[in-house]
């Protein structure tokens, strides 16, 4: 297999209330290769909630991954059959995941320190499905910095039957730090990652954090084989358009903003008809389209003005174009 044909060689990470079905079709529309993942769903949510809210995707998502989060293997399996049963081509494990409220559920994170049961659950989720059991985690938790920590667990859980790990190139520290902080505090050891990936060459290591441009994406890719971006991504989202020729080997994509945006509406336009769903909940995740761009801002400002709100999305876009295209002119002044 070519290293282009890796179905992880780029993806976007899992994001709490921001990778929802809306902004994986917008990120869909970007890139034909990239993989995508849903925000974290709990076993709880599945098995006692509403599970097509939750599971529901539109079929231009694929290749689509489910990240579940819990620690129950019962649970675990009849979720990772969920996903399954709806189409899903990946079921990702949460071992990252450093926020109080997981940790009181017994999961994420904390679920480092129980690598036996980890393993346990990917083998009770592999007995009952048959597409990829994948795990997102850190390399190591609170102030233990061991190689041999995280190198243990990838081996413990590789010996279950994963053989996909998504490896967030910090340290978990579950007292004393937000979520947010835990993004940016703990310092990235991408040698730590690297090194999983010459000790278990046979496995498929990704890494995730603090990536931010093409040319990371590029110097990572030299050692591991994929590399899985986040928060970047989703405020820059044109971003996605390079990937595919620069990371997949497609031709030149033609794709314009312009192009995506109007796509965009016409999926909003569907999304009303069928769902009643608010055009505004889906724009908010195509903010960054524009990024950088003269007239940027005031693009900004219309598709997120929700005095707009019973306007229909085409007319709302129709006011997107002209306050950008005013803002971009120049003014007499400048002239």
């Amino acid at each position: 297999m070519k290293s282009t044909d890796s179905p992880h060689r780029l993806s976007v990470a899992p994001m709490l209330d921001w990778s929802d079905r809306n902004c994986r079709y917008f990120h869909r529309l970007l890139t034909r290769h990239g993989r995508l993942y849903t925000e974290m769903v709990t076993t709880g949510a599945l098995l006692h909630g509403d599970v097509p809210r939750h599971l529901r995707f539109n079929a231009e998502e694929h290749a689509l991954a489910l990240q579940l989060g819990g620690s129950d293997t019962a649970d675990l399996a009849a979720c990772a059959k969920l996903g399954q049963d709806w189409g899903y081509d990946e079921i990702n494990l949460n071992c990252g995941c450093p926020s109080e409220r997981v940790q009181r559920g017994a999961f994420g994170a904390c679920l480092m320190n129980e690598a036996p049961l980890v393993a346990d659950c990917v083998k009770a989720m592999l007995d009952v499905v048959d597409i990829p059991v994948t795990v997102k985690h850190r390399i190591g938790i609170d102030r233990e910095e061991s190689y041999a920590f995280v190198r243990d667990f990838v081996g413990t859980l590789s010996e279950a039957g994963c053989q996909v790990f998504i490896v967030h190139a910090r340290n978990a520290w579950l007292k004393g730090l937000s979520p947010k902080e835990n993004r940016e505090v703990p310092p990235l050891r991408y040698d730590l990652v690297y090194q999983l990936k010459r000790d278990f060459p046979a496995l498929t290591i990704s890494l995730n954090g603090g990536v931010t441009t093409s040319a990371q994406v590029a110097e990572h890719l030299q050692h591991v084989d994929g590399v899985m971006l986040g928060r970047e991504a989703y405020h820059k989202p044109w971003w996605l358009a390079e990937w595919d020729q620069a990371f997949f080997g497609d031709a030149a994509s033609e794709l314009t903003r312009e192009s995506v945006e109007e796509q965009m509406v016409v999926y909003m336009e569907r999304e009303a008809a069928q769902h009643g769903t608010s055009w505004y909940s889906i724009a908010r995740h195509m903010l960054g389209l524009r990024h950088g761009l003269p007239g940027a801002r005031k693009w900004r400002q219309v598709w997120s003005d929700h005095r707009l709100k019973a306007l229909p999305a085409r007319e709302v876009w129709a006011i997107a174009r002209q306050a950008s295209c005013s803002a971009a002119a120049p003014t007499e002044a400048a002239l």
